[in-house]
């Protein structure tokens, strides 16, 4: 699958300010402070339990946070894009999308199923557009998700382990979209295991463990500088 181009919102900066977020008295984001630019691809790397997930909702704004700032300058956040895509069994993947993030807009339908159409297009599934849920493989479902988000023409994406339990080649069929989107400047912080992804993608890159920011990564990509 290719990732075609298109045009983005205004590019979300990200700045974290000694952010701080617990459940349970265990802390999860422990004075978490970093600053994404506009256009960058932040990776974020760890063990299970670093805090790694945790981040990317505060960022979202799925979870408040207890300590500390965010903000978000830009374009719209897209929805977190996670581990198993959850669409609706029941509609095709252009419905997934006209009647999903593209309902609330009081445009002519056929102005919508334009702007599915080019989101279908830019994740390489316009000849999918009839086809269900139960008709797609995981990669698939998964690119449906990413053009369910680039229908809002986003300015920021998050990504949590979007390629975990998937065979290598359907991985490899949605890590190649998201270096596409990378390549056309999206905005992006993605939480994964994908070492390839990382070096080839990344504009940085940190480690997190224990809720904290340890260090950017050694030995790997780092086109970008973190505070």
């Amino acid at each position: 699958m290719d990732a075609a181009q298109g045009t983005e919102a205004d590019g979300v900066s990200v700045t974290l300010a000694h952010v701080e977020k617990s459940f349970g008295g265990v802390r999860a984001l422990d004075d978490v402070s970093l600053s994404v630019g506009a256009g960058t691809v932040l990776c974020v790397i760890g063990p299970p339990g670093a805090g790694k997930s945790t981040l990317l909702r505060c960022v979202g704004g799925l979870e408040t946070i207890d300590r500390g700032t965010i903000r978000l300058d830009g374009g719209p956040v897209a929805p977190l894009i996670g581990e198993r895509a959850d669409l609706p069994e029941a509609m095709t993947a252009l419905q997934q999308i006209i009647e999903g993030p593209l309902s609330g807009l009081k445009r002519p339908r056929r102005q919508l199923v334009a702007a599915a159409m080019a989101a279908l297009e830019r994740v390489g599934l316009a000849d999918r557009r009839d086809a269900y849920p139960a008709e797609l493989s995981g990669a698939e479902r998964q690119c449906v998700a990413i053009a369910r988000a680039l229908a809002v023409r986003p300015g920021l994406m998050l990504f949590d382990a979007p390629t975990a339990g998937l065979e290598p080649d359907e991985a490899g069929a949605v890590l190649e979209v998201m270096r596409g989107l990378a390549a056309g400047g999206m905005t992006m912080i993605v939480v994964t295991d994908a070492l390839d992804f990382v070096r080839a993608a990344a504009s940085a890159v940190i480690f997190m463990d224990e809720g904290k920011i340890v260090a950017p990564a050694p030995g790997l990509a780092m086109r970008a500088g973190l505070p």
